[in-house]
């Protein structure tokens, strides 16, 4: 077995001052705003994994069925031997994509690419055990921040999955998009997982759980900004707000102030005053139809190959190729 390596690009403070930038960017304007990033404290994520299990949020197992059933046609569909995962974790569903590229034997590196040191250099070290003729080569890093490391992968295929492509605004969404395909070489690969558009019932039903886990999850950022910035948000003060925005097709996950707030963030050196019904968005989640993600991939020379759905067609995978 080869010992993974792990490379920290981060630097020891990126957390605090990125915070501090996106509370000053993003709730001192109008319309407020929370990058969603920030929902992912350690409770947080503890929240989202407790969401995933839910009955309504149909995304993750869906995604999970794509990937049990379609991984052997995408490993002998892609031309790789490099696989790259953006915002990685664990690597829990991407191992059934990884099992079948190591079946053909086109496993030559796997480069996991992940914020957190201490998931990453745990999760290297179980996936260089579990596929111990592929080197692992883990990021501690920010896809948003360091695509430009990728440049150094050949023959690979960057897989980002989650739909978390979904959370970036369409301006966000194009940067990165465009970032990630400076990143590539001509015939190298992305593997992207969508949400796709569907009934409204079913869309707010799966953002608003009758637990109230989704609620709980949203207000934490709220949570974050009073133990990380000294700020004094009265979670009790906001109802959580989720809605479909038919004109954008995406879910909106809102706080709103069920009265005046006076809100002070020492840690930003920030003052707030919100009025009665007036709200800070935290996340969206884009619903894509194929036409949609077709012409946001070309805008980027990247063309797609091949998708795949789940049985409800709640959900895709799409295989694109950058352009010679």
């Amino acid at each position: 077995m080869n010992a993974p390596k792990v490379s920290v690009l981060l630097q020891s403070n990126w957390a605090e001052a990125g915070l501090v930038t996106d509370v000053r960017r993003g709730l001192g304007s109008q319309p407020r705003t929370l990058p969603p990033k920030w929902l992912y404290d350690e409770a947080g994520s503890r929240l989202f994994d407790e969401i995933t299990r839910l009955p309504e949020y149909y995304p993750t197992e869906a995604e999970r069925t794509i990937l049990r059933d379609a991984a052997a046609d995408i490993a002998a569909t892609s031309r790789a031997t490099t696989v790259v995962e953006l915002g990685s974790g664990t690597s829990d569903k991407t191992r059934l994509l990884l099992d079948a590229f190591a079946d053909v034997g086109r496993l030559d590196r796997f480069v996991p690419v992940d914020v957190s040191e201490e998931f990453l250099r745990q999760a290297a070290d179980l996936l260089a055990a579990r596929y111990p003729d592929t080197s692992v080569e883990a990021v501690v890093g920010d896809f948003t921040l360091h695509l430009g490391h990728l440049t150094r992968y050949q023959h690979k295929l960057v897989v980002f999955l989650g739909g978390t492509i979904g959370n970036l605004y369409v301006e966000e969404r194009g940067a990165f998009l465009g970032a990630l395909a400076d990143s590539m070489d001509a015939g190298d690969e992305l593997l992207l997982g969508t949400d796709l558009v569907k009934d409204a019932d079913r869309l707010i039903t799966a953002y608003d759980d009758p637990g109230g886990v989704t609620e709980a999850f949203v207000k934490n950022s709220l949570r974050v900004l009073n133990r990380e910035l000294d700020a004094d948000f009265d979670l009790d003060a906001y109802s959580y707000v989720p809605f479909w925005d038919r004109r954008m097709q995406r879910m909106d996950l809102r706080l709103r102030a069920e009265m005046p707030q006076h809100v002070s963030i020492p840690g930003a050196d920030l003052e707030l005053d919100l009025a009665s019904g007036e709200e800070i968005r935290v996340e969206i989640s884009t619903k894509f139809t194929e036409d949609r993600l077709r012409a946001e991939l070309q805008a980027v020379g990247l063309e797609i190959t091949r998708t795949w759905t789940d049985p409800t067609d709640s959900f895709a995978v799409t295989l694109a190729r950058k352009s010679t």
